[in-house]
């Protein structure tokens, strides 16, 4: 997988949880507006809704934690794959044969993070829908 897909991807996955933010805005609203005109249970149903969203919010926390253990993988490959700063000068006479990294290899690896999955991964970011809601909403 490239890149790029990886990165197409991760904003549909953010865009889902935009669309997703958005319906339980609106059943809030449906709610409270209910609540206000007198529904007795509109204001249990409320409660119900501030739990699913404290729900989502954990766990877009274990998410963004699974995203912090995947990039600690991905570094601690990397790093173990570096080559120890002995072996790193050579010979001025010694011709050493270049290599052009693909999609795969460290070239890859330096897209991939710097995409839009990949910086999130590196910064540990969620995707703030459980926040954005319990402060909206409640």
């Amino acid at each position: 997988m490239d890149p790029e897909t990886v990165d197409q991807n991760y904003a549909q996955l953010q865009q889902q949880g935009q669309q997703t933010a958005a319906l339980i805005q609106t059943l809030a609203g449906k709610l409270q507006a209910a609540a206000a005109a007198g529904d007795s249970n509109a204001r249990e149903w409320m409660l119900d809704l501030k739990e699913i969203t404290l729900g989502v919010q954990q766990e877009e926390g274990q998410v963004s934690l699974l995203l912090q253990s995947i990039h600690s993988l991905v570094d601690n490959h990397v790093q173990s794959t570096t080559v120890p700063p002995e072996y790193q000068q050579q010979p001025q006479y010694q011709q050493q044969p270049q290599y052009q990294q693909g999609a795969g290899g460290m070239g890859g690896l330096q897209r991939f993070l710097g995409g839009g999955f990949g910086r999130a991964i590196v910064t540990g970011a969620g995707f703030g829908i459980g926040d954005d809601l319990i402060n909206k909403i409640f």
